[in-house]
């Protein structure tokens, strides 16, 4: 069993963390302002949006686990978390099912631009009524000669309202439970295709998010994802890529608040000592840095089995449940630690709280993890 790095990968790792800081410094960050395009073709000039897209399409040709250390590199280079989590979505919730299920000539049209960074795409899944139960959605797609017609509103799309592109899911036979779920990739220039404002959010505010409504939209046969029926697969399977490889950013910035709270404590004196002489400071960052490297050796098993084709169900929800509880703890561990200072937004500590908070509820809230876990294990 090996735990270590090889060569390689440690040298792309510290080539990406400098790439990134030097891209996107943070001193200039903009912690409450939405990324734009220049940023994000910012991302996509450093094989960011395209780590684990074949290299045939423009993409890194990764496997999970060197895609996971590479966005682990984005967030702890990178303070703008929200951009980070939107670079995410876009490439394992949006590109990943159509490197996997688009037809040819889709791929060949659409990832290139993805890779790139020239196009944003949004998962538009979620719903007011659907969350995790596939089964459930309102939206549904009629077929009609040539492709299909879809009528009904997304929620909670992130980069929804500036994406040219969605992965999509809609109920094509009402009778069929999760068998009766398509994919489908729909473009934003497609006639009856409606996307938001963005809604005012409490982290992760880089990255806007919407809702998404289809007025009787058209969706030609060859923008469909895989089989008519299939779309709770496909996604299923996208968020495999998602809980894994998305909170790599997240374990990043797990590091980067250790790293931060580690300089200051050694620097802040309190009744004639340094912080870090006091007992209670100093155990709370070696509980940070535990629950940082216990999710970071699940969350890479996770990404091990995923590239070895083996069963990864159980890792993959141990990992992000390790993952997202991990870093909230990890978060308000360090505005403690700053006390006052963790408060303001100047030291950047309350703004990591904010965006670590929802990384409990999206790709699948912490209680289905639990679930999932359970089932796993045959309870």
């Amino acid at each position: 069993m090996e735990f270590g790095w090889t060569t390689e990968q440690r040298a792309k790792y510290d080539a990406t963390l400098a790439a990134v800081r030097e891209a996107f410094p943070t001193e200039e960050a903009k912690l409450t302002e939405f990324y734009t395009r220049e940023d994000w073709k910012k991302l996509g000039d450093l094989g960011l949006l395209g780590l684990s897209v074949p290299t045939r399409y423009g993409g890194g040709g990764l496997g999970a686990l060197d895609t996971a250390l590479q966005v682990e590199a984005l967030g702890r280079g990178c303070v703008e978390t929200g951009m980070v989590f939107g670079a995410s979505a876009h490439l394992f919730a949006c590109a990943m099912p159509i490197v996997d299920f688009a037809t040819e000539e889709l791929r060949k049209r659409i990832l290139p631009g993805i890779c790139g960074g020239e196009l944003i795409a949004g998962n538009a899944m979620t719903e007011a009524e659907a969350g995790s139960d596939v089964s459930k959605l309102s939206v549904t797609a009629e077929r009609t000669n040539g492709g299909w017609v879809l009528n009904g509103e997304k929620s909670f799309i992130s980069n929804g309202p500036v994406s040219d592109v969605f992965t999509t899911y809609a109920t094509s036979d009402p009778k069929a439970g999760h068998l009766g779920v398509t994919g489908f990739v729909v473009e934003r220039s497609m006639e009856g295709v409606v996307p938001s404002e963005p809604f005012d959010k409490m982290g992760l505010l880089q990255c806007p998010a919407g809702s998404l409504r289809f007025d009787n939209a058209f969706v030609p046969d060859e923008n469909v994802l895989g089989e008519p029926g299939q779309g709770g697969y496909i996604f299923q399977h996208s968020m495999g890529w998602e809980r894994a490889c998305l909170f790599a950013g997240y374990i990043g910035l797990a590091d980067r608040l250790i790293d931060h709270s580690v300089k200051y404590v050694r620097g802040r004196r309190q009744f004639g000592q340094r912080l870090s002489q006091f007992q209670a400071v100093s155990h709370r960052i070696a509980e940070m840095k535990l629950r940082t490297e216990g999710a970071r050796l699940l969350l890479y098993r996770a990404c091990w089995e995923m590239d070895q084709g083996a069963s990864s169900t159980l890792s993959i929800a141990l990992s992000k449940l390790a993952v997202s509880e991990g870093v909230v703890a990890s978060a308000l561990d360090a505005v403690r630690l700053f006390g006052g200072r963790g408060y303001q937004r100047a030291d950047r500590v309350e703004a990591a709280l904010r965006d670590a908070v929802p990384s409990v509820i999206f790709s699948g809230t912490s209680d289905i993890q639990r679930q999932l876990i359970a089932r796993e294990l045959g309870l």
